[in-house]
């Protein structure tokens, strides 16, 4: 049995371990704001004829200001294992932001989720209307590609055209448009659904809907990095089990969480019908499910060792969020 002095070292050395994993999170938070506020303005940019204050004024509205800013974080953090410079890690991380508040801009729509409040603000169709919320979306869409091929994020031109790629697969079709569609499906919008959803239809919903991006920041830092296929691979492995728990707690918090807590409407799922883990696993079979996303993220992350201590802080967060 540990002594007391162990112990009390163990305990410490975690404190220490969740502050300084706090500190990196608000501080890729913040880096990323001003590199958004930076980046979107009315000047128009090179071969651009101009950009009307109404839709750039309805992107920060969605983009600034708001969010935790995982996705950044870990495009950062990834691509500090490999040695990337962070402000060309905070550019990709930049560019998966636009696509993540882009998704929310139109997941809120009338014609999708119907949703008035996102993070505790009026959705942008609620806010400004719905014709300029749909260009915003579109705009920010947009100009995600537009930030990842530029050479300030990175001088090769074949690691942009990787970024681009990936992005665009795990963004697309077949990554989280895909899995809107299919999210739709599943609460019967094209007609009754008498297809009972299994464990397999959820994880590949949620794998497409939420995870592939969550999976593709991770993917973007050792792209960035030129990382070997062996790291590149356990990079993204990590990626896809945080993306996998991130969904599992998201779900909890749709079941145990209000609205003044979440910034938007809570019990979603279960007013549209919608098959979730924590339906088919029940709450304590979708918390143990959790604990061993965190085990396995943590496996994922053996190749980095020690440097990879903050990546590890990052799947106990995601597992643990109370918002």
């Amino acid at each position: 049995m540990p002594s007391t002095a162990t112990k009390s070292e163990s305990a410490k050395s975690g404190a220490a371990a969740s502050a300084s994993f706090a500190d990196r999170l608000t501080a890729a938070a913040n880096e990323t704001e001003h590199l958004l506020d930076r980046l979107l303005t009315t000047a128009p940019a090179d071969s651009e004829i101009a950009r009307p204050a109404r839709i750039v004024e309805a992107m920060r509205y969605t983009s600034l200001g708001g969010g935790k800013r995982l996705r950044p974080f870990l495009t950062v953090e990834t691509a500090l294992l490999f040695g990337v410079k962070r402000e060309q890690a905070l550019m990709a991380g930049a560019a998966i932001e636009l696509v993540h508040c882009y998704s929310l801009v139109h997941d809120d729509l009338p014609a999708m989720d119907n949703d008035d409040l996102r993070r505790g603000r009026p959705t942008a169709h609620k806010k400004f209307d719905e014709a300029t919320a749909i260009l915003a979306g579109d705009g920010l869409l947009t100009f995600a590609f537009d930030v990842l091929a530029c050479p300030e994020t990175h001088p090769d031109a074949s690691v942009r055209i990787a970024l681009v790629m990936g992005l665009a697969r795990s963004a697309g079709l077949g990554g989280m448009v895909g899995g809107q569609m299919l999210d739709l499906a599943a609460e019967g919008r094209f007609g009754k659904n008498d297809t009972p959803q299994g464990e397999q239809d959820v994880l590949t919903l949620q794998a497409m809907k939420t995870g592939a991006i969550l999976k593709f920041c991770c993917v973007a830092g050792a792209i960035l990095g030129n990382a070997p296929k062996e790291k590149r691979d356990a990079a993204a492995r990590y990626g896809q089990v945080i993306g996998q728990a991130f969904q599992i707690a998201d779900d909890l918090l749709d079941v145990e969480g209000d609205a003044a807590t979440l910034g938007k409407a809570a019990g979603k799922d279960a007013a549209h019908g919608k098959a979730t883990l924590v339906d088919l696993l029940g709450i304590a079979g979708a918390r143990a499910r959790l604990a061993q996303l965190v085990k396995d993220a943590e496996d994922a992350l053996k190749p980095f060792g020690a440097d990879a201590v903050i990546l590890k802080d990052a799947a106990h967060f995601v597992a643990e969020r109370r918002a």
